[in-house]
């Protein structure tokens, strides 16, 4: 079992930055990609960006050069630096690990709101 703990989310205007965490424990030795999904109301749940263990990142269109994606595999946690925020990025945030037996776990969400 893994067990992923979001923090930073919040509300900014457009134009801004927030940076989201996610903690993870238990079988942290079984991880192999994180990463972050968002959920708008009225939408289904997208990629946002994730990140192999190895270092790979992958982003949707939407956030390329806007948004970065790392990790610190000595504290267990992934990073989402988001820089340039519009309204359209508002959504609840989800975190993500992938297991190397491709095992999904998901944190409880975090609430980005960008102002116009």
């Amino acid at each position: 079992q893994v067990q992923l703990v979001e923090s930073g989310g919040g509300l900014v205007q457009a134009g801004g930055s927030l940076r989201l965490s996610c903690a993870a424990s238990g079988s942290i030795f079984s991880i192999n990609v994180m990463g972050w999904y968002r959920q708008a109301p009225g939408k289904q749940r997208e990629l946002v960006a994730v990140i192999t263990s190895g270092g790979s990142t992958n982003y949707a269109g939407s956030v390329k050069g806007r948004f970065t994606i790392s990790r610190d595999n000595a504290k267990n946690t992934v990073y989402l630096q988001m820089n340039s925020l519009k309204p359209e990025d508002t959504a609840v945030y989800y975190c993500m690990s992938t297991s190397y037996s491709l095992k999904d776990y998901w944190g409880q969400g975090t609430q980005v709101t960008v102002s116009s």
